[in-house]
């Protein structure tokens, strides 16, 4: 098992990674405050782990009670996330009843969304079991839910008690779910690690592959990257907003798309490359680097075009990012390979990188 700490001085907590780590639910046991637990999944998760982990803890005296919702990030709404409530309100559930996260980061974040709020806080415990989940939505304490005109745009930073991370369970994760995933491993790479990025030019291979050796790394490097940036700045006042890089494009397609239609993680892909082109318009990135990018998101089995919204329905979904400021679009943009920073660009740059990177 490796470990990762994640040291904020209000409330530290860990990340575990290894294989099998949900056939012993005492690390979970030890962080209740009550033996009660409310474990909140979706209708694809549930059935391949849930009934196991209810079994187990009702072993070891904790009383369970299970929400599960249906799956897709055209459901992260207040509707489904009021569910949780009915849920928790139904079995009574109280404030030392800790909420369980099973599933991805649409799990992930609306179990986080309902602990910030449900009786003015009650603890939350991560159990990730999809790639992006693992290595990104389940650590740092970002919790929220979509709307119509924007993604994230309601929720709040709550941290969990522990983040779980079995890899056994990415065995059963479909080819596209875990393409999306590599988006935010490759994003790593780039904001600033470029060691890492160059690990895995060698190693995606082996990483598609799904090999236990090559994934139990790339989860702990994310990990360990993720959780410095966080603890140096956790409510996203300065660097953390690094790890936004491709989300303020790829939030656009993913709300111009309507939710669903491409994954978080193949919007997030297709916008790094638009990052990455505005980067070379800058002339901050040369052409050599920026086809070693391209190279490797497509070697991950992600999409390097963006859909042809339109640049003014660019402009107009972009202007509603949460990093928008006195009216001003903030973008993540590469200083050179292995770094970044946070910057503006020109509205022709903006249009000169979709007129490259969309499809025709």
């Amino acid at each position: 098992m490796r470990n990762v700490r994640v040291e904020l001085d209000h409330a530290p907590y860990d990340i575990r990674i290894g294989r099998a780590l949900l056939d012993n639910v005492a690390a979970i046991v030890e962080q209740l405050p009550q033996q009660r637990v409310a474990i909140v999944s979706n209708e694809t998760v549930a059935p391949l782990y849930l009934q196991p982990l209810q079994v187990l803890f009702e072993a070891a005296g904790v009383q369970v009670h299970t929400i599960v919702l249906p799956d897709g990030e055209r459901f992260k709404t207040w509707e489904t996330l009021n569910l949780i409530f009915d849920g928790l309100l139904s079995a009574r559930c109280e404030r030392k009843t800790t909420l369980i996260a099973l599933g991805g980061g649409v799990i992930g974040d609306m179990t986080g969304f309902a602990a910030a709020v449900y009786q003015r806080g009650v603890p939350f415990i991560q159990i990730p079991t999809t790639l992006l989940a693992q290595v990104d939505s389940s650590v740092g304490g970002k919790t929220a839910i979509n709307h119509p005109l924007g993604k994230n745009m309601i929720g709040a930073f709550y941290q969990p008690r522990l983040v779980l991370a079995d890899l056994a369970t990415l065995d059963t994760l479909p080819a596209r779910e875990f393409s999306a995933g590599m988006a935010e491993v490759i994003k790593y790479g780039l904001i600033d690690d470029l060691a890492f990025f160059e690990w895995l030019e060698a190693h995606i291979d082996a990483v598609m592959s799904r090999d236990v050796d090559a994934l139990g790394y790339v989860v702990e490097r994310c990990c360990q990257n993720k959780a410095r940036i966080v603890a140096a700045d956790e409510r996203e006042n300065g660097q953390r907003a690094l790890l936004n890089l491709g989300h303020t494009f790829g939030h656009a397609i993913e709300a111009g798309l309507g939710y669903g239609a491409w994954l978080h993680g193949e919007a997030v892909a297709a916008g790094m490359v638009l990052a990455a082109l505005a980067s070379r318009e800058l002339g901050q990135i040369n052409d050599a680097e920026l086809a070693r990018i391209k190279a490797l998101i497509a070697k991950a089995g992600l999409p390097v075009e963006s859909p042809a919204l339109g640049a003014e329905r660019y402009l107009d979904l972009m202007a509603q990012d949460k990093k928008v400021d006195a009216g001003r679009i903030k973008f993540i943009l590469l200083e050179k390979l292995g770094q970044s920073y946070i910057g503006e660009l020109q509205t022709e740059t903006i249009r000169a990188a979709l007129k490259a990177g969309c499809a025709a």
